[in-house]
């Protein structure tokens, strides 16, 4: 189980990790017709530490190092290394060692000649060595000696040893810059140069090899980051990430990207409205930013004068940001008790395992923090509802809809339950269409009868039962553009415009035409956001000139500004686009650049629309009932749901509706021979149309299972239920997990929960679920008790009757 969150140790005690004794490799594909594939659900009780919780380390003690802040820390095995820095006197170069399982400090032992005293410098791993290149040194009270560094070190963690390296190429000295490594090769990107911030990239060769080393400066493209100092950088799916930073009147809050293959830089945007996220992070400088499985950890910084302490979590995959909310610690629930570092910037922070740990900083009033906190990843499988439906688009299985487009009569096939979910007008589209077709039926019917024909049937005799697909006309669109926006209902997505390609453009605003037409407010906003995002020199009088002919007035406005900016119009006018450009939108231009319009303010908020997980939240609550085309009969109880829905979500139902599907369109619903509960089926319906993972703890035990039985893309399921498991077993709930233990066979789970029972039986007695309980599982509670208690205590019973 790859996926599925490992065991955490910690100082607190006992939680419960569940795993699945299954006959079947989760690495393989799975007989779901097998009945036996899930004997029996065990619960191994040990340590393990709470996701999302912050815990604060013994600080480093001032015998062996001092406070400290502009220093780099790197994770070596289970050690954090501390180097250099300042104490708000003295520039240091003493090196520290934090041992993670003792949570002990020590000086770590040093042997030759260590870089000189410095700040600002960077610091990375590489095999068993740390290298720690450039930085600034001299005495802080004084201008006179203070300078930028370009020299390298290594130093081995098995001997203790530094090494200067020999350098060969031009190296700027610098300090505040970003480094890491990759490939083999030591990449160090920006910093200042003790003039001016800088924005060059360099690659530093054979890290690994024998001395001297090689420079090499990078040819970049693509969206170069501003000239910054200050920012951190991390790695992520084979790319480099650049946050925020000090690049004086240019600081943003903006992410870049770097492709180490092609040297490109992405300015990644967030449309966190339109994703319904979090917004980015405020700008900063002097954070730190570390990666951990597809996310991205920013803590601290100096925000605007402000020192905030939130945690934000950038997720590589879903392009979204959110705030992590710190979870309290499970003895004590109060959250004054929250161990959380306070603000603080210029602090570093590494990772080991599966924790973030953050020590040092400038804290309030200039302090130097000698503090260390570690913090709790979560490593659950990410979300794949999006992938999912996108996958269902792409492969057009199970269509039950044609549309016949344009004046051309191009057809798209389609699925009926996405398309009536996510958008309002071409669901009316669609049920005129099937009135049509039902009419249409009637009358083939009556004539039949007059002429004595019968139904028809295929080669083995039986009446066939796949029904011809909805054929729907849409005059108004043509096929490219529908195709776009027939991707975003199902993904929630529309490709971004490749960069100077100017029919990119001029598609996307084909899809915002028809976004306007078929009332998609959210498509409308992201159309605009990618188009005005797109909007540059080369393409800016082909996209005006088509927004006037599309009518579309914001996209018109926006190039209108565009052209008349001070930095742009005399650009724009000298190229050859100018001269063919109508007589009308010149004298726009004109008029424009000589009387600029007043600008005009609206208070009136956007209007994003629905997201996909809203539009399917609602369609399984009721707005998609009259379009379900199968029933799921969970002990004998019918639920009406969707074929494209369950077999986009589950490999179980794709391969049942593309073999054997039942005659009657009814399935019914178990996990292995396992009935769940009514409550948990909807629980796991839930997660199937829309992703929710939130669910009353006793269902996790039922759906543990679900995702090998029912084939999910991934176990993202399970993981949330054993952690649903691990921390929300309680005395309001112990008696239906009890039950749904017991049903499930969870007998680890069970004695747990009687355990939970017996010792807290004075709160237990007074619910009333008690005596609903079956009549075994009253006499399983009834033995715990006598098994508890003590002969002393039936003694001390039977004298005071």
């Amino acid at each position: 189980m790859a996926d599925q969150i490992k065991d955490h140790h910690g100082p607190i005690g006992p939680a419960l990790a569940m795993s699945c004794k299954s006959k079947v490799a989760p690495s393989v594909d799975f007989d779901h017709s097998c009945s036996d594939s899930v004997e029996y659900l065990t619960l191994n009780f040990g340590p393990f530490e709470t996701v999302h919780r912050w815990r604060r380390l013994p600080p480093c003690d001032e015998f062996v190092g001092a406070r400290r802040s502009k220093h780099t820390v790197v994770a070596y095995r289970d050690a954090i290394y501390v180097f250099g820095g300042d104490n708000g006197k003295n520039m240091l170069n003493d090196l520290l060692r934090f041992d993670v399982k003792d949570c002990s400090w020590c000086r770590a032992f040093t042997t030759g000649t260590p870089p000189a005293p410095r700040y600002h410098h960077s610091a990375v791993v590489y095999g068993s060595s740390m290298f720690v290149f450039g930085g600034y040194t001299g005495d802080i009270y004084s201008n006179s000696n203070l300078k930028n560094k370009n020299d390298l070190f290594e130093y081995k963690f098995a001997t203790g040893q530094w090494t200067e390296w020999k350098v060969e190429g031009r190296l700027v000295a610098r300090s505040a810059h970003g480094a890491t490594v990759y490939n083999d090769k030591l990449w160090i990107f920006a910093g200042y140069d003790g003039n001016a911030r800088i924005c060059v990239h360099l690659k530093v060769d054979q890290i690994h090899n024998s001395l001297p080393v090689n420079i090499y400066h990078i040819e970049q493209s693509g969206e170069i980051p501003p000239s910054c100092c200050n920012f951190p950088v991390a790695v992520c799916q084979d790319k480099m990430f650049v946050f925020s930073g000090q690049s004086g009147a240019k600081i943003t809050n903006n992410l870049f990207q770097f492709e180490f293959k092609g040297h490109i830089w992405t300015r990644i945007p967030t449309e966190h409205l339109l994703r319904g996220s979090p917004p980015p992070p405020q700008r900063r400088y002097g954070h730190t930013m570390v990666a951990f499985d597809r996310h991205l950890y920013v803590f601290g910084g100096a925000a605007d004068n402000t020192l905030p302490n939130e945690l934000h979590c950038y997720d590589v995959d879903s392009q979204t940001w959110e705030v992590i909310q710190a979870s309290t610690d499970s003895e004590n629930c109060d959250v004054d008790f929250l161990q959380m570092p306070s603000g603080r910037l210029f602090h570093a922070a590494a990772v080991i395992h599966d924790a973030m740990y953050i020590f040092g900083g400038t804290v309030d009033n200039n302090v130097r923090s000698g503090e260390m906190y570690r913090f709790q990843f979560s490593c659950y499988p990410k979300c794949t509802l999006h992938e999912d439906y996108g996958k269902l688009w792409e492969n057009r299985q199970f269509c039950d809809v044609e549309f016949i487009l344009g004046e051309r009569e191009e057809k798209v096939l389609g699925h009926i339950a996405i398309v009536t979910a996510r958008c309002k007008w071409l669901r009316k589209k669609i049920l005129q269409a099937r009135d049509r077709q039902k009419q249409s039926k009637l009358e083939c019917n009556e004539e039949s009868d007059e002429s004595g024909s019968g139904s028809q049937k295929d080669s083995s005799g039986r009446s066939s039962r796949v029904p011809p697909l909805l054929e729907v006309s849409i005059r108004e669109a043509d096929a490219q553009p529908f195709e776009v926006l027939m991707q975003f209902l199902y993904t929630d997505k529309i490709q971004y415009p490749r960069r100077g390609h100017v029919q990119d453009v001029l598609l996307i605003m084909d899809v915002y035409k028809l976004a306007l037409s078929f009332k998609l407010s959210r498509l409308e906003q992201l159309c605009v956001q990618y188009i005005e995002a797109s909007v540059d020199l080369q393409n800016v009088l082909s996209v005006c000139e088509n927004a006037n002919k599309l009518q579309l007035d914001q996209l018109k406005e926006h190039c209108l500004n565009f052209v008349v900016k001070e930095s742009h119009f005399n650009q724009v006018i000298m190229t050859k686009e100018f001269e063919h450009l109508s007589t009308l939108l010149i004298v726009e231009i004109v008029r424009r650049k000589q009387q600029p319009p007043p600008r005009v303010y609206s208070d009136l908020p956007v209007d994003i629309g629905t997201s996909l997980v809203q539009d399917m939240k609602a369609y399984l609550e009721g707005a998609g009932h009259e379009f379900c085309d199968i029933i799921l009969l969970l002990d004998g109880h019918p639920r009406p749901a969707h074929k494209a829905i369950l077999a986009a979500r589950s490999s179980y139902f794709e391969a049942m509706f593309r073999s054997f599907m039942p005659e009657d369109g009814q399935v019914n619903i178990s996990i292995g021979e396992m009935v769940p509960s009514t409550q948990a089926f909807e629980s796991m319906l839930r997660y199937i149309y829309y992703g929710d993972v939130n669910m009353p703890p006793e269902d996790s035990l039922y759906l543990f299972a679900a995702p090998y039985y029912y084939g999910f893309s991934n176990n993202r399921l399970q993981a949330y239920c054993k952690q649903n498991l691990e921390m929300n077993v309680t005395v309001e709930n112990v008696l239906q997990i009890l039950e749904a233990a017991d049903k499930t066979q969870a007998l680890d789970m069970k004695k747990h929960c009687l355990h939970i029972i017996v010792h807290q039986f004075t709160k237990v007695s007074k619910l009333p679920n008690l005596r609903s309980l079956s009549q075994p599982l009253l006499l399983d509670i009834i033995d715990s008790l006598a098994s508890h208690i003590s002969d002393k205590q039936c003694t001390e019973m039977s004298s005071d009757i």
